[in-house]
């Protein structure tokens, strides 16, 4: 009997999407699912489907953003979520990285690279778009920096993350973080609620 799957569509360039990731598995585990890690390029989806990032969206209404981070923290304090940062750097291209996630999954070390990036993205504030920085941070976290950063530039691992970018959008994505579980799609970590409510739902095994 399989496990329900939750989709997730992530950039590392959402703090967001670290403070999902690092609630996401304890809830999958709770509820016998599965979590699918979907690398995309969020700034794809905002071109492909006319979105614009909060920093721009909201840049001129007072007050918007001041709130944002504070329902981040919120978020973060509520979670045990000590070590997180917004990222002084913030924001950055993440082109780079969401390759090497790629990779990384070719590669079977997604989960120590995700983990490397989150931490140096949103616990240590590096700036995330130096490749020096990047392969360094890879290196201490036990992996082959190298091998994922030059796997990362290959054909292969470029038309994945498009691809990726692509079928996303096909299927109704406008911004990170989404979530799709089967047919249903919930935008925002506010949504986690209602996606333990469906999973909840769901008939054993489904």
């Amino acid at each position: 009997m399989s496990k329900p799957a939750i989709e997730f569509i992530f950039d590392f360039g959402s703090p967001n999407a670290y403070l999902v990731l690092k609630v996401l598995p304890g809830i999958a585990k709770w509820h016998g699912a599965e979590i699918k890690l979907i690398p995309c390029l969020l700034g794809g989806i905002f071109k492909a489907t006319g979105n614009q990032a909060p920093f721009n969206a909201f840049a001129g209404i007072k007050g918007k953003l001041e709130y944002d981070r504070l329902e981040m923290q919120r978020f973060a304090t509520r979670h045990g979520l000590t070590a997180f940062r917004m990222n002084p750097h913030f924001p950055m291209n993440t082109l780079a990285l969401m390759r090497g996630m790629v990779a990384a999954q070719y590669l079977g070390v997604a989960e120590t690279y995700v983990s490397a990036v989150l931490a140096g993205m949103w616990e240590h504030g590096e700036k995330m778009d130096d490749p020096e920085v990047v392969l360094a941070i890879l290196n201490r976290s036990g992996l082959d920096g190298a091998r994922l950063l030059e796997l990362s530039t290959s054909p292969e691992v470029k038309a994945e993350l498009v691809a990726n970018t692509e079928a996303a959008v096909a299927r109704g994505v406008f911004g990170i973080p989404t979530f799709l579980v089967g047919e249903e799609m919930f935008f925002g970590k506010e949504r986690l609620g209602q996606i333990e409510e469906l999973l909840s739902a769901l008939p054993s095994g489904a």
